[in-house]
């Protein structure tokens, strides 16, 4: 179904299936949080009749989270090569020598690094030709950014049904949340730059593991969602026992993320929860900003909900955020190109 809302004029696509039918429901517009009404009781309701899957023996409970949690030793792990990457450019004694080594094992991550680094987005014109000469022309932190962005592109690049995501979306909503957070941090909080970028680039990796699991329970997720006032993610708790943010922190763990950045990753939809952690804010208001963008978004992002406090506690005003929008669109489709 085509939805235009009434205040900004945006239009975007929600598929009919993704749709409660026989209920009045309202949701925020994803661009400028003005709400969205419809009414899906008359006789043109979306979608076709077929099994009802509230009837099925699903699993539950608690035997149903374990499985979840089980199921993230078969994702892909994090790469190797960026982890280690992060901890020799975190070494101040280390030298360029041994980053020229371990990328000699992973010509995959290289090539995709340079891939990236010749990108309009950096400006160089094609003519980055090494990890070397990466590193000389842009810099370390920049670097670091290129070998995160290098080992997680085909991770993020897959197609969630559950969630409404074509191939590629996902990849995009990540990258426009990284840049984002990343101009927040350099704003407001310059030392906390790169972690932003990293923890904003995989925020939604708990997306990966409980898709399957929404895509199949999706008649009892759009049945909850029925209710008044809750969000996507309360229907992830309700019926799968755990969110994706909780997921994406199980996920960290297994990827050996840093704590820091875990932290603020399980905290990304609920920053109050997070004792005042600052990058959790960070993310939650770039996460925030780049759905209005439109890139990238889901079914879920129509029910997304900004926490009152956050703009307050990042600094930011309606400048700033218009601001970054336009600089995360720039941004995104340069190193898409």
């Amino acid at each position: 179904m085509k939805v235009e809302c009434s205040s900004c004029k945006v239009q975007f696509n929600i598929p009919d299936e993704r749709l409660p039918k026989g209920k009045k429901i309202a949701f925020p517009c994803p661009k400028c949080k003005g709400i969205i009404e419809l009414d899906l009781t008359g006789p043109g309701e979306p979608g076709a009749a077929g099994t009802d899957v509230s009837q099925q023996d699903f699993l539950k409970g608690e035997a149903l989270k374990k499985k979840i949690l089980k199921s993230i030793r078969d994702l892909p792990p994090m790469p190797q090569t960026v982890i280690k990457a992060r901890e020799i450019m975190a070494d101040p004694n280390s030298d360029f020598k041994s980053l020229a080594r371990l990328f000699e094992t992973d010509q995959a991550i290289a090539t995709k690094v340079l891939k990236l680094a010749n990108s309009p987005y950096y400006g160089l014109g094609g003519r980055v030709s090494s990890i070397q000469h990466a590193s000389v022309v842009l810099g370390q932190k920049t670097l670091g950014e290129l070998i995160t962005m290098g080992g997680t592109a085909s991770l993020l690049s897959k197609s969630l049904e559950g969630y409404g995501l074509d191939a590629g979306a996902l990849w995009k909503h990540s990258l426009a949340v990284a840049f984002g957070a990343k101009m927040i941090a350099e704003l407001k909080q310059p030392a906390l730059t790169n972690d932003a970028f990293t923890a904003g680039l995989i925020h939604d990796s708990g997306k990966l593991i409980l898709d399957k699991y929404v895509a199949e329970r999706w008649q009892l997720i759009e049945a909850f969602m029925g209710k008044e006032g809750a969000t996507f993610l309360d229907a992830e708790k309700s019926i799968l026992e755990l969110d994706h943010s909780e997921a994406a922190f199980e996920v960290c763990g297994a990827w050996n993320i840093p704590k820091a950045l875990t932290i603020a990753i399980r905290y990304h939809h609920n920053p109050t929860r997070s004792h005042d952690n600052m990058l959790a804010y960070i993310i939650h208001v770039a996460d925030a900003i780049a759905m209005m963008t439109g890139l990238g978004i889901g079914v879920d992002s129509t029910f997304y909900v900004m926490d009152e406090k956050a703009l307050g506690f990042v600094g930011l005003n309606e400048t700033d955020i218009n601001r970054i929008m336009t600089e995360i669109i720039e941004s995104v489709k340069k190193i898409s190109e």
